[in-house]
């Protein structure tokens, strides 16, 4: 089975949807001539032509408006926002707009539009480049939210996305870009809603999702060193949220922590807690742990912005401190 890492997966998700269907184009900004922000759209204003691979100027609510209104005539946009933070200059666009319209029209109108970007911190880009709002756009009814964290869902969920007629905010997260795992040459899709178990473990059962699944990976790692068998659940994606599978590992293992990059205040990892109290309250030994990002903006200084975001020491800080384990 040949590999990939998630960059191109995603490229290649991408390029079978130009190849397959004269309705796919992008717009997005330095998507074209400079081969994109994170290189995913490299050579595609080559291959497709300035027609289909359309440089934006710095104009979010401008482009996702135009996005949408070519979507309601019949074309299927892909908009590249070069991260989740300039998405907030669009977000009339988003929410009013492209979440709306279907319900609004009584379904005479869809919005098949796929927003691409870039989510998460620790690159040292400071306090307005470096957030995470994905779980903001999982509470808007109308808008699905995809987070992959591997190349196989990368690309299973891109092509889930690009025959969806919904609007969709796809989350890639910068750090995770070089990641490489297999991906099967046979085609495949990966849907909506459906968690997916990492690992199997019997003492805990750790969420997360994007980056934060592998840090979820890297503490049931070191709790394995204690001899305690933690079962890691990806989300894969916030909305549709797979509750069942979650409760499911519950209910085996008694103990949950939700791991989220976001800042814990108001953090989507607070649905996913609620929601397990909601599905196997009884079978809980102990309070559903929230390990999310610190209440602070996001610092420049490396090390000051690394102190803010979860890390497996962490996770396995606060189950020793909450189950004595």
């Amino acid at each position: 089975m040949p590999e990939m890492i998630i960059r191109e997966a995603i490229a290649h998700g991408l390029r079978e949807a130009l190849d397959g269907d004269e309705d796919v184009f992008m717009m997005g900004e330095d998507i074209g001539a400079y081969d994109g922000a994170y290189a995913v759209t490299r050579g595609f204003l080559e291959r497709y032509g300035p027609e289909r691979i359309r440089d934006t100027p710095i104009s979010e609510s401008g482009f996702v408006g135009a996005a949408i209104g070519s979507s309601l005539v019949g074309m299927r946009p892909v908009v590249e926002i070069m991260t989740i933070n300039f998405s907030l200059l669009a977000m009339d666009q988003i929410i009013n707009h492209a979440a709306k319209l279907r319900y609004m029209s009584n379904g005479q109108l869809k919005v098949p539009m796929l927003i691409r970007t870039v989510t998460g911190g620790g690159a040292q880009l400071a306090a307005t480049h470096s957030q995470s709002f994905e779980g903001w756009y999982a509470s808007v009814p109308g808008l699905k939210v995809a987070v992959p964290s591997t190349p196989y869902d990368a690309l299973g969920l891109i092509r889930s996305s690009l025959k969806d007629d919904n609007p969709i905010i796809y989350a890639e997260h910068a750090l995770i870009y070089g990641y490489r795992g297999e991906v099967p040459e046979e085609y495949y899709e990966v849907p909506f809603g459906k968690a997916k178990v990492r690992r199997e473990g019997s003492d805990i059962t750790i969420i997360g999702y994007s980056r934060m699944a592998h840090i979820a990976m890297q503490a049931a790692d070191k709790l394995a060193e204690r001899g305690r068998q933690a079962e890691v659940i990806d989300l894969r994606t916030l909305r549709p949220l797979d509750i069942e599978t979650i409760a499911e590992s519950v209910r085996k293992t008694n103990r949950a922590v939700v791991v989220e990059e976001a800042w814990q205040t108001g953090g989507f990892a607070g649905e996913v807690a609620s929601a397990i109290h909601e599905e196997a309250f009884d079978y809980l030994d102990g309070p559903v742990v929230r390990v999310g990002g610190i209440d602070v903006p996001a610092p420049y200084s490396g090390q000051l912005e690394a102190a803010t975001i979860p890390d497996a020491d962490r996770v396995v800080s606060e189950i020793s401190r909450t189950f004595g384990i």
